[in-house]
Order: C-alpha cells, then structure tokens, then sequence
C-alpha cells in the first residue's frame, strides 16, 4: 500500500489504493486504518483521503541520506560553503518540519552547526519556503493546511510566509529568510527534484546576517545557489538510474 503512493502524489484514496493495488476494499480498508494508527500514514477526514506520515519519512530517511542526490551534492555544497563563509544545507520534509540530510560548513567559528537529522520549521526557514514554493498547487494546499492545524494562532501568518516564497521563487528563483526563524539568521534556498522520482529537496545557505547580509544574499548568494543546484540536476543526469 505504501508503494501506491508515487511522487507528485499529495494524498489518495481508498478507491486510488485498490484501483493500484488490485486488493480487495476490505483489505486496504483495514490496512490503511492499521498504517495509519502507527504514524505510517495521515488521514484527511474532510477530504477522506491519506498521505505518508513521518514514521514512513523516517523509515526512508537511512536512504535519502546516502542516496545519489546526496552524493552528488555534497562536492558541489562544500566549495561554496568555503566560498561564502555560511553552510551550505541539503534537506526535504518530515511531517510539518524539515529535516537535514547533508550539511557542509566552511572554516568560520560563526556557521550554523546543524548537523544531518536536525529539524528546522517549515513556514519560517528558505530550507521550508523553497520546498513548499515548488510543490504542486493540490500537495501545497495539504501542506499549508496542515501547518495552520498545527498552529492556528499562525495561520494568516503561514499563508502570507509561503505566498511570498512563490512569488520569490517565480521573481528570481530562490527564497531568502531574513530573521524569520532566529533574528540573527539569514538564509537563501532553491528547491531542487530529482528528475528520477527521488523526492524533492530544498539546498540553502544560511548563516549569521552580519555575514549574509540582504545584499550580499541578493547579489551574490542567491544567483551562486542558483547555480550550484543547476550543475547538480546536470550531473545527475549522466549517472544511471
């Protein structure tokens, strides 16, 4: 059941279940509650529909971590982490946060020390607004939903974070974060998808604003991560699949 769901796909239902499965309904009826009873799946009461959990997230994350995205990333995240003084990131989402699965530092004392498996906020991080920025309108309509679940205090506050990293990924093909997450963090990410159906990832380079300041993140950082992820999508595109 869990292999029904495929990449792109926001959420299914029990009828997209059985029609790719060939089970009987009672069978991924009972399936379906038991996954989702253990976290491997969530369900939409209002749409009656699943989606993966993070326990499923979880169990894949041993391979994302050591998958060939990672791979190829990291040669190309280190140079510009010594470049421009900051840590360059690699990460896709668990749940509501995002989660590390790659980090390069440069020598500096003052880059950020997350290591792989740290968990950052969606809405309030370049890592999370550029993921949630190149999902398809249905899967970022579930996310964003969920997110004003989670806190509805925030919920006007989440909608306008990720309307304007659309509008910021539309405009100059990255998103900046400016203070958003701690007010001494500033950070630039573009989302990256694996043209291979390996799940989407969002790279960043972030640090501490007296170092990436808006300019320099404007006028330099922002364009060079740019480019950094465009040579990852052609190197991946000579090894096989």
């Amino acid at each position: 059941i869990l292999r029904a769901f495929r990449p792109g796909d926001a959420s299914l239902g029990n009828q997209d279940i059985i029609a790719r499965t060939g089970l009987p309904k009672a069978t991924v009826s009972r399936i379906t509650y038991t996954l989702s009873a253990l976290g491997y799946l969530l369900y939409d009461k209002d749409l009656g529909r699943y989606s993966l959990g993070s326990a499923t997230v979880a169990l894949g994350y041993s391979a994302l971590s050591s998958s060939a995205v990672v791979h190829v990333a990291r040669p190309l995240m280190q140079p510009l982490a010594d470049l421009t003084g900051a840590a360059v990131a690699l990460g896709t989402r668990d749940s509501l946060n995002m989660v590390y699965l790659a980090n390069c530092r440069s020598e500096s004392l003052v880059t950020l020390r997350l290591n792989p498996g740290s968990y950052l906020p969606i809405w309030k991080t370049s890592m999370g607004l550029a993921y949630a920025a190149a999902l398809s309108p249905e899967e970022r309509v579930s996310l964003v939903r969920a997110l004003q679940e989670a806190e509805p205090d925030k919920a006007a506050m989440i909608a306008a974070a990720i309307d304007d990293a659309i509008a910021q990924y539309a405009r100059q093909g990255y998103v900046t974060s400016f203070g958003a997450w701690h007010s001494y963090i500033h950070a630039v990410g573009v989302p990256f998808r694996p043209r291979d159906g390996s799940p989407l990832v969002a790279i960043t380079c972030g640090g501490i604003g007296e170092i990436i300041t808006e300019d320099r993140a404007h006028a330099e950082i922002g364009p060079a991560l740019v480019e950094m992820v465009k040579a990852l999508g052609d190197q991946l595109e000579g090894i096989p699949v």
